[in-house]
């Protein structure tokens, strides 16, 4: 693949944009240190992308919905990424605050989320980790334990590059892999 096949990342010193949002009423109340939020500011780094802005927030839907709403009408980022309530506890919401804000769905991200999870713990299955796109920005709602969040991540984090590159509409969105689907994989 030529260099002109390659396509630039948005311009913010050469980083994609990022919000990170910590959902946790504990958290929201200090009664939690936000680990999540923490491994997820550092690891985005490498992508490269830089956090232009965190929230931590209690488990409210409304509150949810309307700090990604404005996130994304105020900073456009091209990533938000969402911690805490993806599970079964009767205040665990935030996957239906994300999916009322969506454009669309990207359901492949979600399910690779789930499968490596299930890979460590059969309660992946219970983790309601969903992934929209909403105008300019990729939102992925990750589970709010630590490991739960690092395993959710690393499992779409080698699509995340090319994914960030097709939401924002890049003429010849790429990836080192070309569009072959893996080494070897034919044309």
């Amino acid at each position: 693949m030529s260099a002109a096949d390659r396509c630039e990342s948005p311009s913010v010193e050469g980083r994609w944009r990022v919000a990170i949002l910590t959902v946790s009423d504990l958290g929201s109340r200090g009664e939690r240190e936000d680990q999540s939020g923490d491994y997820l500011a550092r690891r985005i780094a490498d992508l490269p992308a830089v956090v232009e802005l965190r929230g931590l927030l209690p488990d409210e839907p409304g509150e949810v919905e309307g700090w990604l709403r404005a996130t994304v009408k105020e900073l456009r980022p091209a990533l938000v990424l969402c911690t805490g309530g993806t599970g079964l506890h009767p205040r665990d919401r935030t996957p239906e605050a994300v999916l009322a804000l969506a454009d669309y769905v990207v359901p492949g991200m979600a399910e690779a989320m789930r499968r490596e999870g299930a890979a460590h713990t059969p309660h992946a299955m219970l983790s309601r980790q969903v992934a929209v796109v909403l105008g300019p920005t990729l939102i992925l709602a990750l589970p709010g334990a630590l490991k739960a969040a690092q395993e959710s991540l690393e499992a779409v984090w080698p699509a995340l590059p090319h994914a960030l590159e097709m939401v924002a509409g890049l003429p010849s969105a790429s990836t080192d892999l070309g569009h072959r689907g893996g080494a070897g994989a034919p044309h």
